[in-house]
Protein backbone atom coordinates (compact mmCIF):
# COMPACT_ATOMS: atom_id res chain seq x y z
CA UNK A 1 0.00 0.00 0.00
CA UNK A 2 0.92 3.87 -0.55
CA UNK A 3 2.27 6.34 1.69
CA UNK A 4 1.57 9.67 1.59
CA UNK A 5 5.05 11.59 2.55
CA UNK A 6 5.13 15.05 1.28
CA UNK A 7 2.96 17.93 -0.90
CA UNK A 8 5.03 20.25 -2.38
CA UNK A 9 5.02 23.81 -3.05
CA UNK A 10 6.98 26.55 -4.53
CA UNK A 11 7.75 29.83 -2.76
CA UNK A 12 9.79 32.72 -3.46
CA UNK A 13 11.13 33.77 0.07
CA UNK A 14 12.53 30.28 1.90
CA UNK A 15 12.83 32.79 5.19
CA UNK A 16 9.57 34.04 5.03
CA UNK A 17 7.51 30.87 4.38
CA UNK A 18 9.63 29.25 7.11
CA UNK A 19 8.54 31.56 9.35
CA UNK A 20 4.98 31.52 8.75
CA UNK A 21 5.03 27.63 8.66
CA UNK A 22 6.58 27.61 12.29
CA UNK A 23 4.48 30.75 13.67
CA UNK A 24 1.06 29.24 12.29
CA UNK A 25 1.65 25.17 12.70
CA UNK A 26 4.88 24.67 14.54
CA UNK A 27 6.78 22.82 11.36
CA UNK A 28 10.32 22.66 11.88
CA UNK A 29 12.91 21.70 9.12
CA UNK A 30 13.53 18.63 8.78
CA UNK A 31 16.22 18.73 6.17
CA UNK A 32 17.36 20.93 3.51
CA UNK A 33 18.77 20.32 0.34
CA UNK A 34 20.50 23.05 -1.84
CA UNK A 35 21.35 22.65 -5.54
CA UNK A 36 22.55 25.10 -8.10
CA UNK A 37 19.08 26.46 -9.56
CA UNK A 38 16.94 25.43 -6.30
CA UNK A 39 16.40 24.49 -2.72
CA UNK A 40 14.09 22.35 -1.05
CA UNK A 41 13.41 22.67 2.46
CA UNK A 42 11.07 19.78 4.20
CA UNK A 43 8.98 20.84 7.05
CA UNK A 44 7.19 18.83 9.71
CA UNK A 45 5.97 18.25 12.98
CA UNK A 46 5.91 15.53 15.93
CA UNK A 47 2.15 15.37 15.28
CA UNK A 48 2.82 13.22 11.58
CA UNK A 49 5.24 11.90 9.30
CA UNK A 50 3.76 13.92 6.50
CA UNK A 51 6.00 16.80 5.40
CA UNK A 52 5.45 19.81 3.58
CA UNK A 53 8.36 20.50 1.00
CA UNK A 54 9.25 24.35 -0.12
CA UNK A 55 10.78 24.76 -3.33
CA UNK A 56 12.79 28.03 -3.62
CA UNK A 57 14.12 28.66 -7.40
CA UNK A 58 17.06 30.62 -7.25
CA UNK A 59 16.58 34.27 -9.58
CA UNK A 60 13.01 34.00 -9.39
CA UNK A 61 11.55 37.54 -8.77
CA UNK A 62 8.13 36.97 -10.20
CA UNK A 63 5.01 35.36 -7.62
CA UNK A 64 3.44 32.33 -8.82
CA UNK A 65 0.62 31.81 -10.36
CA UNK A 66 -1.12 29.19 -8.58
CA UNK A 67 -4.14 29.19 -11.57
CA UNK A 68 -7.34 27.21 -10.92
CA UNK A 69 -6.01 24.13 -10.52
CA UNK A 70 -4.27 24.58 -7.01
CA UNK A 71 -6.76 23.66 -4.14
CA UNK A 72 -5.70 23.90 -0.41
CA UNK A 73 -3.31 22.62 2.22
CA UNK A 74 -5.18 21.01 5.30
CA UNK A 75 -4.59 21.24 9.21
CA UNK A 76 -6.21 19.62 12.34
CA UNK A 77 -5.94 21.26 15.44
CA UNK A 78 -7.30 20.64 19.15
CA UNK A 79 -9.30 23.61 19.61
CA UNK A 80 -10.22 25.07 16.18
CA UNK A 81 -11.26 28.37 18.36
CA UNK A 82 -7.95 28.74 20.30
CA UNK A 83 -5.84 28.63 16.55
CA UNK A 84 -7.94 31.39 15.42
CA UNK A 85 -7.60 33.46 17.81
CA UNK A 86 -4.21 32.99 18.14
CA UNK A 87 -3.52 33.56 14.55
CA UNK A 88 -5.56 36.89 14.53
CA UNK A 89 -3.19 38.12 17.57
CA UNK A 90 -0.10 36.95 15.41
CA UNK A 91 -2.13 39.43 12.53
CA UNK A 92 -1.85 36.15 10.15
CA UNK A 93 -5.36 37.43 8.90
CA UNK A 94 -7.25 33.95 9.11
CA UNK A 95 -10.40 34.00 7.64
CA UNK A 96 -14.09 33.53 9.53
CA UNK A 97 -14.27 30.60 11.78
CA UNK A 98 -17.19 28.41 9.60
CA UNK A 99 -19.57 25.82 11.25
CA UNK A 100 -20.03 23.34 7.62
CA UNK A 101 -23.51 21.76 8.07
CA UNK A 102 -24.96 20.37 4.43
CA UNK A 103 -27.91 18.43 6.49
CA UNK A 104 -28.29 20.10 9.74
CA UNK A 105 -25.54 18.58 11.53
CA UNK A 106 -22.27 19.76 11.60
CA UNK A 107 -19.82 17.69 9.85
CA UNK A 108 -16.90 19.81 10.17
CA UNK A 109 -15.59 23.55 12.07
CA UNK A 110 -13.03 25.33 10.05
CA UNK A 111 -11.18 28.15 8.76
CA UNK A 112 -9.09 29.45 5.73
CA UNK A 113 -5.55 31.18 5.82
CA UNK A 114 -3.15 32.13 3.25
CA UNK A 115 0.44 31.68 3.34
CA UNK A 116 2.53 34.69 2.26
CA UNK A 117 2.44 33.39 -1.19
CA UNK A 118 -1.52 32.89 -1.36
CA UNK A 119 -1.80 29.37 -1.03
CA UNK A 120 -5.06 28.64 0.98
CA UNK A 121 -4.43 26.80 4.39
CA UNK A 122 -8.32 24.61 5.73
CA UNK A 123 -7.51 24.65 9.74
CA UNK A 124 -10.04 21.76 11.09
CA UNK A 125 -11.20 20.80 14.39
CA UNK A 126 -10.05 17.79 15.14
CA UNK A 127 -12.94 15.73 14.79
CA UNK A 128 -14.49 12.96 13.04
CA UNK A 129 -12.71 11.93 10.13
CA UNK A 130 -10.32 14.64 10.22
CA UNK A 131 -8.19 13.24 13.30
Amino acid sequence: MAKAIHSMIRVLDEARSVEFYKTAFGLDIADRLDFDNFTLIYLSNSETGFELELTVNKGRTEPYDLGDGYGHLAFSVDDVNSEHARLTKLNLNPRKLVDFAPAGEVIARFFFIADPDGYQIEVLQRAGRYL
